[in-house]
Order: structure tokens, then sequence, then C-alpha cells
């Protein structure tokens, strides 16, 4: 079996804990709830964990798949440095951020699923992760070979090369000239 990379399930659980914890943030706020105060912290929090988890780290097997739009907040992510690349930076500030949460019933539920984003980012810090950008590359082109220059002319099933029949053009100095095809043009 593969090894695990926690930090991919970190990533995610992180940015939807980011927005549950900006939806609670948003009702607790509209609806003037008793300590109102927590909610619009929610949302603060919850805009800010979104913004930070929205870049997907590259995988170590290579096959990293990057959300659209992602590169100008990569860059902006980067620009921190080690604030950011830390996975144990990112377990104990989503810990923290977390806190407020609890105070008020709206947004219980996104304090309790970033304090689990949190966990998963300190087992991926044990296990030696580290946040690494997706950046764009450049792609190069393979040779496209003989056989999609030339696509096959006869449909399926199709004979062996050798007992394929012969087109007339391409026999040059053939023994045989047909009469009727020089006198049609003529």
């Amino acid at each position: 079996m593969g090894k695990i990379e926690w930090a991919m399930w970190a990533n995610e659980q992180a940015l939807a804990s980011g927005f549950i914890l900006l939806t609670g943030g948003i009702v607790g706020v509209a609806g003037q709830f008793r300590g109102w105060q927590f909610a619009a912290y929610a949302v603060a929090a919850g805009v800010f964990v979104c913004l930070l988890e929205y870049p997907r780290s590259k995988r170590s097997k290579g096959t990293s798949v990057e959300r659209t739009g992602q590169y100008c907040f990569t860059v902006c992510v980067k620009g921190f440095g080690p604030l950011t690349r830390n996975y144990y930076v990112r377990a104990f500030l989503h810990a923290a951020i977390s806190v407020p949460g609890g105070f008020m019933l709206a947004t219980v539920l996104g304090c309790v699923c970033l304090g689990i984003a949190s966990l998963i980012y300190l087992v991926a810090a044990i296990r030696g992760e580290h946040w690494e950008p997706i950046l764009p590359t450049k792609e190069i082109r393979k040779p496209v070979g003989e056989s999609i220059k030339n696509p096959p002319q006869n449909p399926p099933p199709r004979p062996p090369p050798e007992m394929r029949r012969k087109r007339v053009d391409d026999l040059e100095g053939a023994a045989y000239d047909n009469p009727i095809s020089v006198t049609a043009n003529e």
C-alpha cells in the first residue's frame, strides 16, 4: 500500500471548515444572536482560513491537480515563506483560530471541524510533510509518431501489410496499364 499524505486530507478538511465557519458567522451576525461579536470574528477567521487553504500543495508523487484560479493565491501563500510552508505552524494557527468559535452555537460546527483539521495537520507535520507550491511548468511536446501522421486508410479489421492490395498510384512502372483508364482520360 502507498504512503498516506496527511496534508492533502488536512487541506480539504480545513478548507471545508473555513466555509462552515464563514457560514456560521454570517448566520450569527445576520441573526444578531447574543455574542454576535464572536460571529463577526468567525466571518473574518473563515475568510482567512479559506484564503490560506485554497491553494493545494504539490504531492510527493507529482500527480498534483491545482484548483481553478489557484495561482494568485499560491503566490500570496508562498510569499509568507516558512510561516505558511510549515505544517506545525498551520496546526497551531488553526487550533488557535478555532477557540473563539466555540462560544457561539452558530459557529461551533466550524470550530470543531477546524480543530480536526488542526490535528490532521499536526500528524502531517510529525510525518515530515511540508507545503510545496504548484507552479506552472513549460510543457515539452513530444514528437508525433509516424503512425499518427499517417492514419490507417482501411477500416478494421485490417490484414497484415504484406497481404493488403496495392493501389495503382503506389505501383511505379507497373507492367500492366489499364487501357480503359488511358482512353477515358484522353
